[in-house]
């Protein structure tokens, strides 16, 4: 039973524990709620939604001609009846079709060049342009400017009252100091969170430093250093609090903060054991990666899932931004079903074989999400799931990789999002319809109702299902 239906205190949402060089914030529990009133949905609280906006690299095969005539991306239905083929990308997604909502046809023509100087830079300013929807200037210098993201739209208005706004991570290198190709700043190829035009948020690729940033910001730097070179786990800094904490819950609550703390040190052995690995003098893939940062692309993104699950858990954020690859990189992946590296294999030309190589490339880092959708699923917090309490919206600035498109390409939203979505849908834009309708309706959803237009927008793009019948859909 709750302790405080007894006593008549409870916990206040906002609580720490805190250690020497140390600071966790807690998970929901019972306590947390006033004595004699039950647990309630935030379901229509506008800001409650929590955001996961995912951005791929170099769109998919299936946005490419030959592509779209196997329905490798878009279904051919519209509406509920749609069918993901057994090549889809999103078929491991399927236990979550309820939730999903795929939209296709939609454009990311600010990625497209404006001037001569500018063709053949798509991979260069795509990233910046995904959530910003804003064509970014061409510059090398520091007078850089793009637009304000959705995501960061999103947290100025409903995230000041979390510890972090907003969190940024990535997979791949990043670089934001300098120059990159075609008269670009890397800032444009490495940010996809924009605070403002001109400044692009920085992301965390290494798993370590994104667990100091969540965990490490207590105390002193001497205390933070000592910590550090103990070797030993977080959670030993705070017990102390923790054990204090734990003797005034109820079993329940006893129970949830006990998995909450397993789940954190089960993160930190793993990062502890990367960096072990990658300091052994083995050779290692990418010698050129940090120590905390796993060779193997799986490991990687299940850790900063982890991470970003554990943030939203605790309440530290309901923002986050996730890159989870860099325009032209070549990296090969031995554990996809077809290991050619990366950037060649996204130019398939018209060869069907190559195209679906790429395909398996494709679904090989989409099928990462599976493992993010269970763990959303499988996270109990206040009113239902975590799940049920999520927004993911998973896309890319590009679609035909092979010719540098930017017209009829992937978005997909995921995720109970508050009851904001219906779900169990395939939405399709009219031709030029730019994908930012469908981000306008998104930010509408979340409680921006006053904004009258995101980027490039021309209106909204209802994200319902369509009165056409499935016969007249399949036709178009």
């Amino acid at each position: 039973m709750n302790m405080g239906f007894i006593t008549g205190k409870h916990v206040p949402r906002r609580t720490f524990v805190r250690g020497m060089g140390a600071t966790m914030a807690l998970p929901f529990l019972d306590a947390m709620v006033p004595a004699g009133r039950a647990w309630s949905n935030p379901a229509s609280a506008a800001g409650q939604t929590k955001l996961i906006a995912i951005e791929e690299v170099h769109g998919l095969a299936g946005c490419s001609a030959y592509g779209e005539s196997q329905f490798l991306w878009a279904p051919q239905v519209v509406g509920k009846d749609f069918e993901l083929i057994d090549a889809h990308p999103f078929k491991k997604l399927e236990p979550w079709r309820n939730t999903m909502t795929l939209v296709s046809g939609t454009d990311c023509r600010m990625a497209e060049p404006f001037s001569t100087p500018e063709i053949g830079g798509d991979h260069f300013r795509s990233s910046t342009v995904f959530l910003t929807q804003t064509h970014p200037k061409q510059t090398q210098g520091s007078d850089l400017y793009a637009g304000i993201s959705l995501d960061q739209l999103y947290a100025q208005r409903f995230g000041q009252d979390t510890p972090m706004p907003s969190m940024q991570f990535s997979i791949e290198t990043v670089d934001q100091a300098g120059g990159c190709t075609y008269n670009y700043a890397c800032a444009y190829m490495d940010a996809i969170s924009w605070a403002a035009p001109n400044r692009p948020l920085p992301m965390v690729r290494d798993p370590r430093v994104a667990f100091e940033f969540m965990f490490g910001a207590g105390g002193t730097p001497e205390e933070r250093a000592a910590r550090m070179s103990s070797k030993r786990s977080i959670l030993d800094w705070i017990l102390g609090d923790v054990s204090s904490l734990s003797r005034s819950l109820g079993a329940r609550d006893r129970n949830r903060l006990d998995q909450y703390l397993e789940n954190v040190r089960e993160i930190e052995r793993r990062i502890q054991l990367t960096e072990q690995r990658n300091t052994s003098g083995e050779t290692r893939e990418m010698p050129e990666a940090p120590a905390g940062v796993p060779d193997s692309f799986t490991e990687h993104m299940k850790i900063m899932f982890d991470l970003q699950v554990v943030a939203l858990e605790s309440d530290l954020t309901r923002v986050i931004t996730f890159k989870t690859g860099r325009d032209a990189q070549n990296r090969a992946f031995p554990e996809a079903e077809f290991t050619g590296a990366f950037h060649p294999s996204s130019h398939y030309g018209t060869n069907p074989q190559n195209i679906l190589n790429f395909n398996k490339i494709n679904a090989f880092r989409v099928s990462q999400l599976a493992y993010l959708m269970q763990k959303l699923q499988d996270t109990k917090v206040e009113g239902g799931s975590l799940l049920d309490q999520s927004l993911v919206m998973w896309g890319s600035p590009m679609s035909d990789a092979n010719l540098h498109n930017h017209r009829r390409c992937p978005l997909v939203l995921m995720g109970g999002a508050n009851g904001l979505l219906e779900g169990n849908l395939h939405i399709r834009g009219q031709e030029g319809t730019p994908m930012a309708n469908a981000m306008l309706t998104v930010l509408h959803k979340l409680g921006l109702d006053d904004l009258e237009s995101f980027g490039d927008s021309t209106g909204e793009l209802p994200l319902t299902a369509p009165s056409r019948t499935a016969a007249e859909s399949s036709s178009r």
